[in-house]
């Protein structure tokens, strides 16, 4: 068909058509096709090969990309499990460590309960033992007066002598020095006969203390508790002497009831400054005139808060108390 279509178109442009040209043509129209078929042929073989080796391509990328994966998960999962194994020995370490712990807190609460109620045990012996302190000083301070007290009534008939000269003739003869003493100062006192009874006298303390420059006091008990009233009250009224020096009669009180007075020695003489007449009562009571009244006081510091509330006292006594407080 193609061989007389070309012969037909030789035709329409006045060529003439030999036998030579129609076989070569054909001749070499077939070569021309055996040619072409033969490249389509190895180009067709080149496009399987091609096809074929994709293909390979693709299977072994596929293969090394899994084997890629597989190893990268396989380590993965080897680097999961040993931090999941670590992660484990850690919390098995933790619980172990919150075991202990709640151990020693437990056996923390247990000792802290018993310590509180030991302290509470404790607090309260401390009570009854604070109780019982309170008691025992209480009954010590009532056995304490209730002895100075004994004492003082046991000293009733005594006075005490002060400033008599420490003297071996005068210690020697004491009871005679005392008869001097009464008939220079109040002879009326004196009995019938111008003796007095005295049971005994002494110097107190009994041993003599070298490193003292005052005389020891002399302690002298009369028989007749009247004849001692009567001399201590012309001592009140006037100084005594004996032989031209003077001397001091006083009571003869326990050591208790000599502290307690002397502590009033600085509020006392303030006192009379002031013109309280102030006085010290049986055993160591302070009374003064005050204000058309006489007001008696036990302790110091209820005459301080007294004297505070007035006017007319208060600042005066302060220090003086304060003073009296230390001695």
């Amino acid at each position: 068909m193609a061989h007389m279509a070309q012969n037909q178109a030789s035709r329409k442009k006045g060529k003439k058509v030999t036998i030579e040209n129609f076989y070569g043509g054909s001749t070499q129209r077939k070569e021309e096709n055996e040619e072409e078929i033969q490249k389509n042929s190895e180009h067709a073989s080149q496009n399987g090969n091609y096809q074929q080796a994709l293909e390979d391509l693709k299977l072994e990328l596929i293969q090394k990309m899994e084997t890629f994966w597989k190893e990268k998960w396989e380590k993965e999962i080897s680097c999961l499990t040993d931090k999941t194994a670590q992660l484990e020995k850690e919390l098995e370490a933790a619980n172990t460590r919150a075991d202990k712990a709640e151990k020693q807190i437990q056996s923390l609460m247990t000792r802290i309960k018993d310590l509180e109620e030991s302290e509470m045990i404790k607090q309260q012996e401390s009570i009854k033992q604070t109780q019982t302190i309170n008691e025992l000083e209480e009954n010590r301070k009532y056995l304490t007066e209730k002895v100075t007290d004994l004492e003082n009534r046991g000293r009733r008939e005594n006075l005490r002598i002060i400033g008599l000269p420490e003297k071996p003739e005068v210690n020697n003869k004491l009871d005679i020095i005392l008869e001097e003493i009464i008939k220079e100062n109040c002879p009326h006192v004196l009995e019938q006969g111008g003796k007095i009874e005295i049971e005994r006298i002494h110097r107190t303390p009994s041993i003599l203390n070298p490193q003292k420059t005052t005389p020891r006091n002399v302690i002298a008990k009369f028989k007749s508790f009247q004849v001692k009233e009567k001399i201590l009250q012309e001592a009140k009224k006037k100084s005594f002497r004996y032989k031209g020096a003077p001397i001091r009669i006083t009571h003869d009180l326990a050591a208790n009831t000599l502290r307690d007075r002397k502590a009033w020695n600085t509020i006392f003489r303030k006192a009379r400054e002031l013109g309280l007449q102030p006085r010290i009562n049986y055993p160591a009571k302070l009374t003064i005139y005050f204000q058309g009244k006489v007001w008696a006081f036990n302790k110091i510091e209820d005459f301080q808060a007294f004297a505070k509330k007035r006017p007319e006292l208060c600042g005066k006594f302060d220090i003086q108390a304060q003073k009296a407080r230390e001695t």
